[in-house]
């Protein structure tokens, strides 16, 4: 796991030119991060393709002058589809894909139904590992790649009213971490992304999935819910702490360009300090702390 000495993000000299790295897929582009990101890869320099679910997003991509397809993890076939019309436009070649797009499904372990669960992990897991799995043999073939997951600190430290999505990144961390080992001396990298609090449309599209799934009124948490829902409303928190995507950006940059990539990125000032947390305090404490920030 990171330290916080770590998460300092070196200087440029440490990295690569661009040059040497010029395609990557980035998922989830539709806004927030995923958005922020193809468009400063696209800036600078980089060759990108970038996925939506909403036709006005991708057209939206494409007025930027970026390579935009349709892509829902939870539909293999679109999975496929992009994979063959991204290799068919670089010549079976690809640098980096950037796993980015997900949702939060929000409420109580005990609240969630079965099938909210594994439409969470469609969505957040097993679309992930389909899409990369299908680019792995590509990037042993030219013998250099990087794969670049946003994860969240929710998957190193978890909150309560939170488990579907810690779970499903929990899982992702497992499953990637194996996977970057698996990898070594093949020039294909793996890189976590951890942020904490962004800017983001992912807690007020969250609000959607709480109210599809979760019967708020009947639980017994329907008190503690019913100030979710004025969050979740307002779009989620606002903070000083909680900076705009920029500063996942900047993990990414270097993720991608150094010559030594890190498995982890931490993020954000709250990440970090939950990652200090949980190397010092008891567990016992350290839930008692995170319960209170949920």
């Amino acid at each position: 796991m990171a330290t916080l000495a770590q998460t300092t993000i070196p200087p440029a000299k440490e990295l690569r030119t661009i040059k040497e790295l010029r395609t990557i897929i980035v998922t989830g582009a539709s806004s927030g991060i995923g958005a922020y990101c193809a468009r400063a890869l696209k800036a600078d320099g980089w060759r990108v393709f970038a996925t939506a679910r909403k036709p006005e997003d991708i057209a939206a991509l494409e007025a930027d002058g970026i390579e935009a397809f349709y892509l829902d993890y939870r539909e293999p076939e679109s999975i496929a589809a992009l994979v063959a019309s991204v290799l068919e436009r670089t010549g079976g070649r690809l640098d980096a894909l950037f796993n980015n797009g997900a949702h939060a499904q929000p409420g109580a372990v005990e609240d969630l139904p079965v099938a909210a669960l594994r439409e969470q992990f469609e969505a957040n897991f097993f679309g992930w590992h389909d899409l990369t799995q299908r680019l792995v043999p590509v990037m042993r073939r030219q013998g250099h790649g990087r794969l670049v997951h946003c994860s969240s600190i929710l998957g190193l430290a978890p909150v309560r009213f939170r488990g579907a999505y810690a779970a499903s990144k929990h899982a992702l961390e497992g499953l990637m971490l194996c996977m970057q080992q698996e990898l070594s001396g093949s020039g294909v990298h793996v890189s976590l992304i951890e942020p904490g609090p962004v800017t983001s449309k992912i807690a007020s599209n969250g609000l959607f999935w709480f109210l599809k799934n979760i019967d708020h009124e009947n639980s017994v948490h329907h008190v503690a819910y019913a100030a979710q829902l004025a969050r979740l409303t307002a779009g989620g928190s606002s903070s000083r702490l909680k900076p705009g995507p920029e500063v996942v950006y900047t993990a990414l940059r270097h993720a991608l360009l150094s010559r030594r990539p890190r498995p982890h990125y931490v993020v954000t000032v709250p990440a970090r300090i939950g990652v200090m947390l949980k190397r010092i305090l008891p567990a016992s404490m350290l839930y008692r702390v995170l319960a209170r920030r949920a």
